[in-house]
Order: C-alpha cells, then structure tokens, then sequence
C-alpha cells in the first residue's frame, strides 16, 4: 500500500515556537537551545485511520530578509499552521496583519490552523494587560 504523503507549513513570527513545535513533533524531543530558523525541514510519520501518513513539516523564517525566498515554501501545501506566542501580544497582531494575507495570497484554498505556543507564559500578569488591551482597541 502506498505512503500517504502531506506537507504542513508553519508561519508566525521569530520566537513564536514554530521549530520547537515541529522539532518536538518529528524528534520527540525538545530543543536544546534556540536557533534563529532560516528554512528546515522534518519529516514524521504518523498513522491515521490505519494508513500510515508522511507528514513533512515546514518551518519558515519570519525575517524581512526572507520575504522573497518563503513563498518557495507554500507550493503543494495541504494545511498551514501559524504559530504566535502567548507572552508575545504583538506575534498574535501579526496573524491578521502579515501572515494571514501572505498565506492567503500563496494558499488561497489551504486550510490554516491556529497555534498559541508558550503556554507557560501566558499567566504572567504583564502580558495579560497586553492582550486585554489589544482586546479592547479591536472592539
């Protein structure tokens, strides 16, 4: 029986958790430190309905200096995720603002699931005045 093949891109701003989430997926493991991503590549396999499933995941550099060559990423997409971080209000900002209308503009079709990372942080009271205000100027 044939592998089922799909290709997951991940967008979102730097430090959104974007390759610790793929790493950890593909690797069962963490990172052991943070390295500013340029373009990376992993691959996991996974079983769904019994089929096994080649999943390649995509991480993306979020740099300006990248604009041209990220687009290189989206052809035969199947799903993206776009990561911001939960101590980061302005990574959150930025999914409407740039990554949403890029991934639109590449993707048009291709489902797109939205990923809060760094959980951890959201607690700290200082991020949570960040967001309670973002939230009360979209109103």
């Amino acid at each position: 029986m044939a592998t089922i093949r799909r290709k997951l891109v991940a967008v979102g701003d730097g430090d959104s958790g974007k390759t610790s989430l793929l790493f950890g997926f593909a690797k069962h493991e963490f990172p052991e430190f943070y390295a500013p991503t340029v373009f990376e590549n992993y691959v996991a396999d996974i079983e769904v309905d019994g089929k096994t499933v080649e999943l390649a995941l995509w991480d993306t550099a979020p740099q300006e200096d990248y604009n041209r060559l990220r687009p290189l990423s989206y052809p035969d997409t199947d799903v993206i995720l776009m990561c911001f971080s939960t101590d980061s209000p302005d990574s959150l900002e930025n999914i409407p603002e740039e990554w949403t209308p890029e991934v639109r503009h590449f993707c048009p079709n291709v489902p797109i699931i939205l990923v809060g990372k760094q959980k951890d942080l959201r607690n700290d009271e200082n991020i949570k005045r960040e967001l309670a205000k973002m939230k009360t100027s979209a109103c």
